[in-house]
């Protein structure tokens, strides 16, 4: 009989969506989900007619692969993966390769790709990204894992992934163990960030400006035209348009409490880990939590006041302003999470090439925007670009836009109006630029409890000194380190 390509465990939405669209691309695949009724429905109803195989067990899922055989799991991630992976390993031959396309923690992929090797195997722990609609007609892949593994995978990947305008693929290889999935990690740690910019921008244009819905929809539209083009703006303008059957707008019935699957808190934990002041995502997940305490916040909305009198600012200019400080926070959220990536491909020898993950995110995922292609240029411009933010032109853009965004910041607080990650976006531009920050005052605090000791501007780097400053101390200090 003929055998397929590939073989996919998982029939969920996304598992799905990338067997039709492995199928669309000329490959064959053979599907597999624990529930047989799932894959019996499938291959009876969406994919009848097509080059898919149903196969009822891992044995027969197995038999039906070209050689070496590629298995690709769409499970929850975690024990899931595990207990595959188990079930896999006495089924297949030195050489054969199984993929992890789930949302997985890029510790479990370092953990998995070292332990699948061991097993004379090869593995992929590979990002995907683009929810349904991206997973069937082109998402963005991030692989890493087992690099012998790429050159039988490289082509199924990138014929199914996003395109961009001069036809090059949204997938290249990322590196080594976990280097796929910490990237999607990022990838998600930024979506965070830029969903949590935006409803700040709606919330002070609905709050302190009353704008309307329709408003509120012909200015994303119109920042949608320029800098701010990408897919978050572009849907946010849609769904301030979007109106119920009976004419409500569906936007201002939504219970004001979000959800999250946890990408975005392995971010900012991760980013803790490495010391990287990764401050606007960290605040955009805080943000979800705090917006989760709905019954805290409606009795507090009884106690608690807020400034006496509000300023009301030129709508026509704050409204500029508003796309001034959404910009350049935005660049902030990018610039932080290339930094986490920098340090972490340190951490773990990952020889990552940020001009291509640019790239990557350019077609097919949820935080792909116009600017992207310009961060690609910086990079390729200079690889060893230690910040985002000291590339030309995104310097240019920060220095242009911070009026604009010091008013808003200035405005909502005189109206109380919370807007956490471009504040924090704003602060951490302000301390990056500093020469000097109070972290001397800080260090001196610490030699006073603590013995904890301090290097001295009069003095070499790497020299630590210790002052007794009540002069009832000794002179024994604290080692000094960075925990």
């Amino acid at each position: 009989m003929n055998k397929a390509d590939i073989g996919l465990i998982g029939l969920a939405v996304m598992g799905e969506n990338l067997v039709m669209n492995m199928e669309s691309k000329g490959f064959t695949v053979s599907v597999y989900n624990r529930t047989a009724d799932k894959v019996e429905n499938f291959v009876n109803g969406r994919a009848l007619g097509k080059n898919i195989m149903g196969a009822y067990s891992l044995e027969e899922l197995v038999s039906q692969l070209k050689k070496p055989r590629k298995v690709m799991l769409m499970v929850k991630a975690g024990q899931p993966v595990d207990e595959f992976i188990e079930l896999l390993i006495p089924l297949l031959e030195q050489g054969d390769i199984i993929m992890d396309g789930g949302n997985s923690e890029f510790s479990d992929s370092i953990r998995r790709t070292k332990y699948v090797e061991s097993k004379g195997l090869l593995y992929i722990a590979t990002g995907v990204s683009g929810g349904e609609e991206g997973a069937l007609i082109g998402p963005s892949i991030m692989p890493g894992g087992s690099p012998d593994a790429w050159a039988h995978v490289k082509d199924i990947f990138q014929s199914i992934s996003a395109k961009v305008d001069d036809g090059s693929p949204c997938c290249q290889w990322v590196g080594a163990d976990g280097a796929g999935h910490f990237v999607k990690m990022v990838h998600n740690g930024i979506e965070y960030g830029d969903m949590q910019l935006i409803c700040e921008a709606y919330d002070l244009m609905k709050t302190m400006l009353g704008m309307s819905n329709e408003e509120m929809h012909e200015a994303f539209a119109l920042w949608n035209e320029g800098d701010l083009d990408s897919y978050l703006i572009e849907i946010t303008r849609d769904i301030l348009a979007f109106k119920d059957e009976d004419g409500t707008a569906v936007v201002d019935v939504i219970l004001d409490t979000a959800g999250q699957k946890g990408t975005g808190k392995w971010t900012a934990i991760t980013a803790l880990d490495e010391g990287v002041p990764l401050t606007l995502i960290t605040e955009a997940v805080f943000s979800r939590f705090l917006s989760s305490l709905k019954e805290e916040r409606l009795a507090a909305a009884k106690l608690l006041n807020g400034p006496d009198h509000l300023s009301s600012p030129d709508k026509k200019e704050m409204i500029k302003d508003i796309q001034d400080a959404l910009l350049a926070s935005k660049i902030i959220s990018y610039a932080q999470g290339f930094a986490l990536m920098r340090s972490a491909a340190d951490t773990y020898d990952w020889k990552l090439n940020y001009g291509e993950i640019a790239l990557m995110w350019r077609g097919g995922c949820i935080i792909r925007s116009a600017f992207l292609g310009d961060i690609k240029v910086a990079f390729d411009k200079d690889p060893a670009l230690a910040n985002l933010m000291l590339d030309d032109y995104f310097r240019d853009k920060l220095d242009q836009a911070q009026d604009g965004w010091r008013r808003v910041i200035a405005a909502a607080a005189l109206n109380g109006i919370p807007a956490p990650a471009m504040s924090a976006a704003l602060s951490y531009y302000d301390a990056y630029r500093r020469e000097r920050l109070p972290a001397n005052l800080l260090q001196a605090q610490r030699d006073y409890f603590g013995a904890h000791t301090y290097e001295r501007t009069d003095r070499n780097r790497g020299e630590f000194f210790h002052t007794n400053w009540t002069g009832k101390g000794g002179t024994t200090a604290s080692s000094a380190y960075d925990a």
